[in-house]
This record gives C-alpha cells, sequence and structure tokens, in this order.
C-alpha cells in the first residue's frame, strides 16, 4: 500500500460524510480494489500482528468459544481465531469484502455475514464469548464512535471478553485526519455499557513508522 491508496481512502472517507452516509466508502473502497488487496489500507493479509501478539502472551483459549470479528476485512483474523479452536462469524458492512473472504478461504468453517453494525440480527446479541474489535472504530466519524461502541458491547455474553484495538492519541492532542486515534476516556464508552476493564496498554507497535495503540480488555460479569 502507498501514501496514495491511504489518501484515497480519505477522499472516499470525506466524500461518503459529505454525503450524509459515513458508511458507504467501505464497499466503494473494496469494490475499486477489484482484487487488489494492496489498496485497501488495513489489509495486510495476514492476522493482525497486535491481536496475535496479545493471544500468546495472555494464553486466551478459544477452543470451542463463539467468536465474532467487527468488520472482518479480507478475513485473516477470522481464520486465525478459527484455527486457533473458535466457532467464528465475520462481518463486514462490505458486500464486496464478504465475497472477498468467501473466495480466500473456500474451505473455511467461519460464517461470513454483510451485516451493518448499527442493524445487526437480534440472534447475535449477548451470543459471543470473545468479540474482537481492530481498526474500525478509527475509520468512524467522532459522533458515531459512541454509538458503535455501545453496539460492539451488545454481542458480549455474560462472562465474555471484549479484545479493542485502535490508534491511541493524548487528550491534549487532535484527532487528525482518518484514521481517528481514540483515547483512554474515548474508550471509557464500554464500561457505561456493562463491560469491565481488565487490562490496558498503549504502545508504539512495530510498523514503520510505528503507531502508537491502544489495547485494550473488558469483561461482561
Amino acid at each position: 500500500m502507498t501514501d496514495g491508496h491511504r489518501a484515497n481512502a480519505r477522499t472516499l472517507c470525506d466524500a461518503a460524510i459529505t454525503r450524509g452516509r459515513p458508511l458507504a466508502w467501505f464497499e466503494e473502497l473494496y469494490s475499486a480494489a477489484n482484487g487488489d488487496a494492496a489498496t485497501i489500507p488495513w489489509a495486510d493479509l495476514e492476522p493482525n500482528p497486535n491481536f496475535v501478539a496479545w493471544h500468546r502472551a495472555s494464553g486466551h483459549d478459544f477452543l470451542g468459544q463463539r467468536c465474532l470479528k467487527v468488520g472482518c476485512g479480507l478475513g485473516d483474523d477470522c481464520e486465525y481465531l478459527q484455527a486457533a479452536g473458535g466457532v467464528v462469524t465475520g462481518f463486514d458492512i462490505s458486500r464486496t469484502a464478504i465475497e472477498w473472504c468467501k473466495r480466500r478461504f473456500p474451505g473455511s468453517s467461519v460464517a461470513y455475514s454483510v451485516v451493518d453494525l448499527f442493524s445487526p440480527p437480534e440472534d447475535w446479541l449477548g451470543a459471543f464469548d470473545f468479540v474482537l474489535e481492530s481498526y474500525t472504530l478509527q475509520v468512524l466519524p467522532n459522533e458515531l464512535q459512541r454509538v458503535a461502541m455501545e453496539a460492539i458491547s451488545r454481542f458480549v455474553a455474560a462472562e465474555g471478553t471484549l479484545l479493542v484495538i485502535c490508534r491511541a492519541r493524548d487528550e491534549s492532542l487532535t484527532a487528525g485526519q482518518m484514521p481517528w486515534p481514540l483515547t483512554r476516556r474515548d474508550l471509557a464508552t464500554f464500561e457505561t455499557c456493562g463491560l469491565s476493564l481488565v487490562g490496558c496498554e498503549e504502545y508504539d507497535d512495530h510498523e514503520n513508522p510505528p503507531v502508537h495503540r491502544i489495547r485494550a480488555t473488558y469483561k461482561r460479569a
């Protein structure tokens, strides 16, 4: 991916927000890619290393757990969860992305679905032992981030776990351009939704240049 591809994603995002359809640009981006993953800013065709590092450090056991990936993109995190023993559902608002997942992993047992985060199936509410949200919140405009956190929290079952990974910023800094970094205070919304924070770390990742991130783990009692 080049800076030009990032700029194109921002242009599509800005235009969609201006039209009053802030989610429309995801399908536009995947469709315009025409099968070239290099044009998708977050598509590395491998599991998110920040998620993998958390799994290795935590030793979380996914065997038999009902797992949900929010904004699954091209499916690599879903396939990782499946390989680790999870019963996995991945969803994205982009139909093209979901079709792409199914072509990439034709023998997969992951349930890939075209779903709008803000209009999920009723039977998903409180249904998942593990929910992974990585990089979705940071590509939503500020006015949708809190609503998105409320929606995501509703997927977590009793005694379930939510892992959130996003770009981080200090309270004194502005959010800048998309992807918009979040603060710890922003993420406190999850705690108002009945989840308990059990671990939170800020760190610089291994990208070049490094990106400052938050990785937060929540549990529902």
